[in-house]
């Protein structure tokens, strides 16, 4: 584990010493607030919602921020109880509120992947716009040191897992009930 604490140090360093500017520092916190509490993504699924096509998927979208709060900011974070690197090192001045809970996973990353996999399950071109979003998010996370990389690429994983089962999970829900509906239309004699 120390390995990937020093690894994770040495990045945030880089991106501090060499990559930190007076327009990012401007920029950043504007694309990081898109993913406070998934709201861009909330809006993308009632906007999903009011869609006949793409109705389903603002489901899938609601469901997976829904299972990314469970499982990564309620239980992953509170058993695993990771410090954030600016709590680690309160000498860097913040550019955002300091946030009060564990680093580990970045939550802002795990729904950003999370929904931005089922846009592009939805549709692929909405679906590479989100993805560059997402990555975004999670970067910006990085250069305002509230995540080291390792929570940010652990959460980017657990948000496509996470809705990748929950896209299987929907679409085997829907399949029983067509089935059973199939079922009970036939008339057995």
């Amino acid at each position: 584990m120390r390995v990937v604490q020093n690894i994770d140090e040495k990045i945030l360093e880089y991106i501090r010493l060499n990559i930190k500017n007076e327009k990012m520092d401007k920029v950043m916190p504007i694309i990081t607030r898109l993913g406070d509490c998934g709201m861009l993504w909330l809006a993308v699924a009632l906007t999903f919602l009011i869609t006949n096509k793409y109705h389903d998927d603002g489901i899938m979208i609601i469901f997976s921020l829904l299972f990314c709060v469970i499982i990564g900011n309620i239980i992953i974070k509170l058993l695993c109880a990771r410090m954030r690197p600016c709590h680690v090192n309160d000498k860097i001045n913040l550019l955002i509120s300091k946030p009060r809970d564990y680093s580990f996973p970045s939550g802002h990353t795990m729904s950003s992947f999370a929904a931005a996999t089922i846009i592009a399950n939805a549709n692929f071109k909405m679906g590479i716009i989100s993805f560059i979003v997402a990555v975004l998010i999670a970067f910006s996370r990085l250069y305002l040191y509230v995540h080291y990389p390792s929570d940010v690429l652990v959460g980017a994983i657990l948000g496509v897992v996470i809705s990748i089962l929950t896209i299987y999970y929907i679409n085997f829900i829907a399949l029983n009930r067509f089935m059973t509906y199939v079922l009970s239309k036939i008339n057995f004699k």
